[in-house]
């Protein structure tokens, strides 16, 4: 099995992926732990995110950790990326560029698609895992229209993802889903309320499996 099928069968299993964006580098260990502790196996740290790359190769450490760059907007960003230690990337937008190199070093590309047709190319040019992103304004009813004449096709909402609304997002079809700052909270972060962040972890894992 390759590296890239590992990640995306363990992304399948976890259901989910706790976004770090905003999170000062010298705090993102104790917050890595607190997620560790609820559940969560998948992490991805945001490129616009200060250290994102040295937060990468850290959470790297943890083999137990499964480690993605996010926020990748070109080639560039892709391979340094890689070169931290990043075993996904995901995108808020379509490179085919972007898929073509992640291919080429068995490291899981997840662009960033919306419409019909951006999925369509997404796949096509090879991506497994779809992130259709800002998903929260759509709602899990557009998963699932989606995946009417998409059958099959790995899908993974992003952006708007609550505790709210992650088991509807699953229950429509969604592989997985990304979540943001409620879960890798930078004002918790700053209060080192690691126990919050902890049951928060819970919380969505206990909502991604409500199948």
């Amino acid at each position: 099995m390759t590296q890239m099928q590992t990640i995306l069968q363990t992304i399948g299993r976890s259901k989910v992926i706790s976004i770090i964006r905003g999170i000062e580098q010298e705090a993102a260990p104790e917050v890595i732990t607190a997620l560790k502790k609820g559940g969560i196996s998948c992490l991805e740290v945001t490129m616009n995110t200060n250290q994102s790359l040295a937060i990468i190769e850290q959470a790297r450490n943890d083999e137990s950790l499964f480690v993605g760059a996010g926020t990748v907007l070109d080639v560039n960003m892709a391979r340094e990326s890689i070169r931290a230690g990043a075993q996904f990337v995901l995108s808020p937008l379509l490179d085919t560029k972007v898929i073509e190199y992640c291919l080429s070093h068995d490291v899981l590309p997840v662009p960033g698609v919306f419409t019909p047709t951006e999925l369509y190319r997404a796949h096509c040019a090879g991506a497994p895992l779809l992130k259709i992103f800002p998903a929260g304004s759509a709602g899990p009813q557009f998963i699932k229209d989606l995946l009417g004449p998409f059958k099959g096709m790995k899908l993974l909402p992003v952006g708007g993802v609550s505790l709210e609304n992650t088991a509807a997002f699953m229950q429509a079809g969604s592989f997985a889903v990304g979540v943001g700052s409620y879960l890798a909270n930078p004002e918790l972060s700053k209060r080192k309320d690691w126990e919050t962040i902890t049951q928060r972890a819970k919380l969505f894992i206990e909502r991604a499996n409500q199948l």
